[in-house]
Order: C-alpha cells, then structure tokens, then sequence
C-alpha cells in the first residue's frame, strides 16, 4: 500500500465517523445519504480526490495527500477546483464553498463563504448537516463577528471596557485566538461572561464552552452567569440564555453555554457514561507529575463533532498552556 493509498485509507474511516457514506465513482449514488463523498471525481480542471455532496447537490472538496506532505499551498490546488465542476452537477453553491486538505493524520479547512477565507487546521471533518447549515447562513460567523456593534459598558469598569473592545477588535480581525490577561481581582470571569452575551446576542454564535480546571471554578462561574445583568433586555444572563453547568456527561442540546472542566469533556469524548465528580474537585495541573502534563491522545465523539462549540474560553488558561495567568479565546467551528 502506498503512502497516498494509506493516507484515504484513513480519510475514508474519518468520513464514514463523521457520517458520510464514501463511493466510488463509478458506483455513485448521490441519493445513498445525507452526506456522501464521491472518490476521484473528474472536474473541468483536473480530478478532486473526494467530491462531496450533501442532500444531493455537490458541497465541497477534498485533496488527499500522503502522510508527512506539508499542507500549506495545497489550498490553492482546492481553490482551483471549486470553479470546475461539470456542467449540469447539481450545486449548493458555485464555486463550490467548502475544501478540504488531509493526509488522514492532518486535515485543514477552507470556508470560501467567509469575507476572507483562509486555511485552518481542523480535528477531522464536519458532518453533512453542518456544511449544509453553513451553506444556509445569511452570513457566516466570521462576517458576524464584524458587524457587532459597540459593546455597550454599563455596569463594568474601564478596564473591563477596554478588554471586551479589544476582544471585539480582535475576532473582528479574523484572528483565531486571543488572551484576556487581568490583574487579580479585576473581574476576569464578569468580562468573559459579558463578551460571550456579546457573542450569543450580536454575532449569531449558537454554543460556547466555558472550560474551568476544577469545579470549584465552575461553580463561580455559573454564579456569575446567574448574576449578570444585560444592558439591553435588562434579563439575567440565564433568563435570556439556556446556561449548563455540566454535572454528567450529557450534554443538553438546548444550552447556549456550556461549562465543564477539563477532566470531564476529556471524559466525554472518550466516550464514558459517567465522570466521578471528585475527579474535578483539583485542578489536575498542580497535582499531576511532569509526564501526565503532557497531552493526552484525544478520539473522535461522533456525540460531540467538532462544529459542537463556536467558541472556546479557557479559564486559568496557563495551567493547561504556556501563556502566564488569564482567559484564553479560541475560535472553533469552521466558521
């Protein structure tokens, strides 16, 4: 088997995960599934490795490469094919708006529907249902994320102000990640909680994951969820917003917000029913030796696809990084 043969080997079991039914071409059936990933599929302008069509019409793109093949450039061989699809192939967009790059072990992500799309690396694949979301939107996250309007500041401090703009600023900037570094005592969660209504209110964010190192953390935190006054319904954040303070390891479907530690999504996405609850009493940074510091090997929860959460925060965030002190930002979904 060759390296290429191996790489599609493991595409195809990612797609299958994920919930695409894989043909080939030959035998294509486009009506098979919800999803269905059609292998070396004959285009104006050379042959794309995975034609993907989702409820029946062709979505996207993938470009299959042999483990160890660097994917920064490949894009530009995606973004050629998204115009070259043959006359009379049904579409939900032309160009085509979603490619694909993977070597099975590394996958990166183009949404050619954002203002200024670009590559980004990605867990594995989305599912049909998402792309098909996506194709739907008015505007996608990203052209949200620019349209919020001025944060309205009542009830924080000038330093809390500062950082929600700057925040603002910076997801307005198409930059995936941001850190929100405070003094002791300066309200660090309040301004996260301000900003993620922010998020829900004004940039059509669906879920975010509010991700604590112990569940003491947590606890404050739904408090000052609880608490949290808005400016413009004049509700608290819980009346507007569905808020879940994870306790199990289901996640409920209707929650805009979701916090857990670390310890329990880890636990989720390995797939256990149930999480003893004084695993998350400790932060797991102060208590484990240097060789479980390390990262843990994590596997694909088709319960829990990549598109699950829009956003993430990290709070405490250099206990699970090298950044000093503060809460970390960090875009998630394709959008």
């Amino acid at each position: 088997m060759t390296p290429e043969e191996k790489a599609r080997k493991e595409i195809d079991r990612q797609l299958g995960q994920c919930g695409w039914t894989i043909q080939d071409r030959e035998e294509m059936n486009i009506s098979a599934g919800l999803g269905v990933a059609t292998r070396e599929f004959p285009l104006q302008d050379g042959e794309a490795d995975y034609l993907l069509y989702a409820d029946g019409k062709a979505i996207g793109t993938i470009e299959a490469k042999p483990e160890g093949h660097t994917l920064t450039g490949v894009e530009v061989q995606s973004a050629a094919y998204s115009g070259a699809l043959p006359v009379g192939v049904p579409a939900h967009h032309l160009p085509l708006p979603f490619h694909y790059e993977s070597t099975g072990k590394e996958t990166q992500f183009t949404n050619r529907l954002d203002p200024e799309p670009r590559s980004r690396v990605v867990f594995t694949f989305h599912r049909p249902e998402e792309l098909l979301r996506l194709a739907a939107l008015e505007r996608q996250l990203r052209d949200s994320l620019r349209r919020m309007p001025s944060f309205n500041a009542e009830g924080l401090w000038p330093m809390q102000v500062i950082a929600i703009n700057n925040l603002q600023v910076s997801l307005a900037a198409n930059r995936p990640r941001a850190l929100l570094q405070m003094a002791t005592g300066s309200g660090k969660t309040l301004t996260a909680v301000a900003f993620v209504y922010q998020l829900l209110k004004f940039a059509d964010a669906q879920r975010i994951l509010f991700l604590v190192d112990r569940a003491n953390l947590g606890r404050q935190t739904y408090r000052e969820f609880q608490q949290y006054l808005s400016p413009y319904s004049r509700m608290n954040f819980t009346q507007e917003y569905n808020v879940q303070h994870l306790r199990s390891n289901v996640l409920a479907p209707v929650n805009r917000v979701c916090i857990t530690t670390i310890q329990r999504l880890y636990s989720m996405l390995r797939g256990e029913k149930e999480f003893d609850e004084g695993n998350e009493e400790q932060s797991m940074y102060e208590t484990a030796t240097a060789l479980l510091r390390e990262s843990v090997p994590v596997v694909y929860n088709p319960n829990i696809p990549i598109e699950t959460f829009d956003f993430i925060v990290i709070d405490e965030c250099h206990r699970a990084s090298t950044t000093s002190g503060g809460k970390c930002w960090n875009t998630l979904t394709p959008s």
